[in-house]
C-alpha cells in the first residue's frame, strides 16, 4: 500500500510568505502604505515616538484622564480641519475659519441668553457659518479672486463685526444642555470626541464614494480640465467652502460648550493650527491630493505634542515656536514632494 505524499514545503521565494523578518516588514510596509499612504505610515511612526518619549518624561502622560484631555483638545481644531481638508483638496484655501468659529459661538450664546431654544440657537449659528462659507465660495468661484486674499478679507470682516456687535464683551453661558455637550461623555469617552470621530467618519465615507469627493479631487488636480469635462466647477466650489464654513461653526459652538463663554477674541490663530494639521496630514497646497485619515493623524501628532510640552512644563511662548516650526516643515515638505513629482 502506497503512502500519501507529504505536502510540499513552502517555497522561501513565495511572495505570500516572507522568508525572513526583513521581507515581512517590507511587505507589511507596502500594504500599509497602499492603505493609508507613505505619509500616513510616517505619521504613525511619529505618533509612536511621541508616546514613548512623553511617557518617559511624565508619569501622568499615559493616564486615561490625560488621553481624554488630548481628545478634547483635538476637537475644535479637528472639526474645522475636516472642512479645510476638502477645500484644500479642491485647490482652495480658507483662512476665515477662526473668525467663523468666534462669530458662530457668539451668535449661539447671544440667542440662548435671550430666550431662544437651544436647538434653534445652534441651527442659527450653523446657518451663519454656512452663509459665510457660501460667501467665500462665491467670491472665489464667480469673481475669480485668489482664495488666500478672499478669505483673509473675510477673516478680518467677520472678526471685526464680532467685536462691533458685542462691543468686545463676552457672553457667559448658563444653559445646562449647551454646557453638557462640552462636559458630558458617552461610555467614558467625551461627547465632543465622539462628535469629532463621527464627523471624520461621515465625511471620510462621502469623499471617495460620491461626486462631491470625486469632483473635489478632479477640480483640485486640474480646474480647466474639470470645466471642459462638464463639471460645474463654481457650483461645487460653493459647496466645498460652504462645508468649511458649516464645520467651522460647529467648532465654534463646541468652543463655547467647553469654555462656557463666547467672546469675539476666541479662536484667534486657529486657522493656522487647522492648516498645519491638514498639510502635515499630506494634503497638497496645489490641490488634488490629501486624505482625511492623514489629517486626523496630523491632528493627533500636534495634540500629543502640545500636551506633552505642557506636562514637561515648557513655556507657552516656546510652544508657539514649535507649532510655527511644524507648520514651516509641513509646507516645505509639501513643496519638496510637489517638485519631485513634477520632475518625475
Amino acid at each position: 500500500m502506497s503512502s500519501a505524499a507529504a505536502p510540499p514545503a513552502p517555497s522561501p521565494t513565495d511572495p505570500g510568505r516572507p522568508s525572513d523578518p526583513g521581507e515581512f516588514f517590507k511587505l507589511a510596509y507596502k500594504r500599509l502604505s497602499e492603505s493609508i499612504g507613505a505619509i500616513g505610515v510616517g505619521l504613525l511612526l511619529v505618533l509612536l515616538l511621541e508616546i514613548v518619549f512623553f511617557s518617559l518624561q511624565s508619569e501622568f502622560f499615559l493616564d486615561w484622564a490625560n488621553f481624554k484631555n488630548i481628545g478634547r483638545a483635538m476637537t475644535i481644531i479637528g472639526i474645522a480641519a475636516i472642512g479645510q481638508t476638502v477645500v484644500i483638496i479642491a485647490g482652495g484655501f480658507d483662512l476665515s475659519v477662526g473668525s467663523v468659529m468666534a462669530a458662530a459661538g457668539i451668535l449661539s450664546a447671544f440667542l440662548i441668553n435671550h430666550g431662544t431654544p437651544f436647538a434653534l440657537a445652534i441651527a442659527a449659528a450653523l446657518g451663519l457659518g454656512l452663509i459665510i462659507g457660501f460667501f467665500n465660495g462665491s467670491i472665489v468661484a464667480y469673481l475669480r479672486i485668489n482664495p488666500l486674499i478672499a478669505t483673509l478679507a473675510t477673516l478680518s470682516i467677520v472678526r471685526g463685526l464680532a467685536f462691533v456687535i458685542t462691543s468686545g464683551q463676552a457672553e457667559v453661558i448658563s444653559n445646562e444642555t449647551y454646557l453638557s455637550v462640552g462636559t458630558g461623555s458617552v461610555f467614558g469617552i467625551p461627547t465632543v470626541v465622539v462628535l469629532l470621530i463621527v464627523l471624520f467618519l461621515a465625511v471620510g465615507f462621502i469623499l471617495p464614494r460620491t461626486r462631491f469627493g470625486r469632483y473635489a479631487y478632479a477640480i483640485g488636480s486640474n480646474t480647466r480640465a474639470s470645466r471642459l469635462s462638464g463639471i460645474r466647477v463654481p457650483r461645487w466650489q460653493l459647496c466645498f467652502y460652504g462645508l468649511s464654513g458649516l464645520l467651522a461653526a460647529v467648532a465654534g459652538c463646541v468652543t463655547v460648550a467647553r469654555t462656557g463663554t463666547a467672546e469675539p477674541s476666541a479662536n484667534i490663530t486657529a486657522e493656522l493650527e487647522v492648516i498645519t494639521a491638514v498639510i502635515l496630514g499630506g494634503a497638497s497646497l496645489a490641490g488634488g491630493r490629501g486624505r482625511l485619515f492623514g489629517t486626523f493623524l496630523g491632528l493627533a501628532v500636534l495634540a500629543i505634542l502640545a500636551n506633552g510640552l505642557i506636562l514637561m512644563g515648557v513655556a507657552s511662548y516656546w510652544q508657539q515656536v514649535v507649532k510655527g516650526a511644524v507648520l514651516l516643515i509641513a509646507v516645505v515638505w509639501d513643496e519638496l514632494r510637489r517638485t519631485r513629482r513634477d520632475v518625475d
